[in-house]
């Protein structure tokens, strides 16, 4: 596969792998660790960016690792990220690919780095078009993609790169990137995710009918004390944009303030818990509870815990997100929403 001079050849690996620099290799949005070669943002020493602005911001992490006049003599480089690369795995390994090429952080670079940070953080505003924003875009397309898991992986990198090009392109022309209908107007695979992007709003409401709807008591982010919030819990959704069709939905919320709280259960083998950025709670102490009962449940059955659940401890999420282990939980889909309501109940005594 080749970027421009550049042969790129990838390797997809587990969230949460921890590696160490390579040789003519650069590891992108997993790693956990942030140094020259390296960079990773889901540790807790971590700043609080996103891969792809921790490049923006610190270019030497890529620059100090791969020499511009070795890289462009070789024309090899070797991609490390982790397996489904999303948008700041993909936008993050563009502008790495563009340092190396102009030496230099431009500001159509930092207009995608700054959007990734929104995307990555789930902070894209409320108000925003999502059929428009190239996030909801770049998710549909990925939606097609039917294939093994290792060929789906390289069709992501290859689709994430071709439009990271497209919005630096249109950047460069002067557009608006975060949110233009008329960005993607006359290009049919655009325009038909567009569509898709409106279809999934009907997916979401499917969703909701099959959801289970809670009040929660969550503590605050930056001080002591909790907040009730909205919970949405749902088993294998039908919407690739629930969280963000959720977090929106002030009519369906019981408190009418949109869902803070999702708990999104994949076939009873992964389960994604997360809140709402803007409405300054997050879950920290409930990982250390689900892997507390996780260890007990594995000990009865005689299988040993080999990856916990990461719970979000870093800069960046500061305990906002929850996921189960990569081998997969123990714990039935009863069981979590079991302690996540004794969570919520201990912190009202």
């Amino acid at each position: 596969m080749m970027s421009g001079k550049i042969e790129l050849s990838y390797q997809f690996v587990h969230y949460g792998k921890e590696l160490d620099p390579v040789k003519d290799t650069l590891v992108l949005d997993v790693g956990m660790k942030t140094v020259p070669g390296v960079i990773d943002h889901h540790h807790p020493d971590a700043e609080r960016e996103c891969t792809a602005s921790l490049i923006a911001k610190s270019p030497h992490l890529v620059l100090d690792h791969i020499k511009r006049e070795e890289i462009q003599r070789k024309a090899r480089l070797r991609i490390i990220t982790h397996r489904f690369p999303d948008f700041d795995a993909l936008s993050s390994t563009y502008l790495t690919l563009k340092l190396l090429e102009k030496g230099i952080v431009d500001s159509s670079m930092e207009k995608i780095a700054r959007y990734a940070k929104l995307v990555d953080s789930a902070s894209l505003p409320r108000e925003i078009d999502l059929p428009s924003t190239p996030y909801s875009i770049l998710r549909a397309l990925f939606k097609r993609i039917r294939k093994d898991e290792e060929a789906a992986n390289l069709e992501r990198a290859n689709e994430g790169l071709s439009f990271m090009n497209f919005l630096y392109s249109k950047s460069e022309e002067g557009y608006d990137i975060i949110q233009n209908r008329l960005l993607f107007s006359g290009i049919e695979r655009y325009e038909r995710a567009m569509r898709d992007v409106e279809d999934d709003y009907f997916n979401y409401l499917s969703d909701l009918n099959q959801s289970q709807k809670v009040i929660l008591l969550l503590p605050l982010s930056t001080a002591k004390g909790k907040k009730k919030v909205d919970g949405f819990i749902i088993k294998n959704p039908k919407s690739f944009l629930l969280k963000e069709w959720a977090h929106r939905d002030r009519e369906n919320s019981l408190l009418k303030e949109g869902f803070t709280f999702l708990m999104t259960n994949f076939r009873n083998k992964r389960y994604i818990l997360g809140v709402d950025p803007e409405k300054g709670v997050n879950l920290r102490g409930l990982g250390d509870l689900l892997n507390q009962i996780e260890v007990k449940k594995r000990e009865g059955a005689g299988r040993p815990l080999k990856f916990r659940w990461y719970d979000g401890n870093c800069p960046f999420f500061n305990y906002r997100i929850i996921d189960s282990p990569q081998d997969n939980t123990s714990l039935h889909h009863e069981e979590v929403f079991d302690a996540i309501l004794h969570f919520s109940q201990s912190l009202g005594k």
